[in-house]
């Protein structure tokens, strides 16, 4: 059984491709919460390793969202002009000890400051789909769970509230000193 990390403590992500290839890894992810079915964390000027190798850093403070019923999951970029929001289409997460782990399956919203939300890289979606055979039931599931996402922006719901990010944003400031 895998120890379950606690407020305070630090985890990896790592995004994969279907085709079980590394996509993604943001290093030193502080955990917010964690309960059964969420986990709830911050990146702060966070490591990010690309799959081919290049390496940046995260430029603002961004609160993430996992839920392991959903297929996305949430960043909240707190910017000077106001939050904005890229929210990936992918398989729910698994903890282990190494890290926090899910597939990504490409599509994305990106919701602006300003509340316009756009659908990204549907191209790269069909593209990906046939080089690695998406099964049918996936597309299914993906399909609703942009529809699902796309209500829980329209209505304001959980990371969407400006009351959630003010909140984790706070439980952040105080974990970090």
């Amino acid at each position: 059984m895998t120890k379950i990390p606690k407020e305070g403590d630090f985890i990896t992500i790592q995004s994969y491709k279907h085709d079980g290839s590394l996509h993604r890894t943001w290093r030193e992810t502080m955990l917010l919460k964690t309960n059964e079915n969420s986990l709830i964390g911050v990146n702060d000027h966070t490591l990010v390793t690309e799959s081919d190798d290049r390496r940046w850093v995260t430029r603002e403070p961004a609160i993430v969202y996992f839920h392991k019923k959903f297929w996305f999951n949430i960043i909240a970029m707190i910017r000077e002009e106001g939050v904005s929001y890229y929210c990936n289409l992918a398989s729910p997460y698994v903890l282990d000890a190494q890290a926090l782990k899910y597939i990504d399956y490409d599509l994305d919203i990106k919701v602006f400051a300003d509340g316009d939300k756009k659908l990204l890289d549907v191209e790269e979606y069909e593209r990906h789909a046939k080089q690695m055979d998406y099964p049918a039931d996936i597309d299914h599931i993906l399909r609703e769970n942009v529809k699902i996402l796309s209500t829980w922006i329209d209505n304001g719901y959980g990371p969407f509230s400006p009351a959630y990010v003010d909140l984790w944003y706070k439980r952040y400031l105080q974990l970090k000193k």
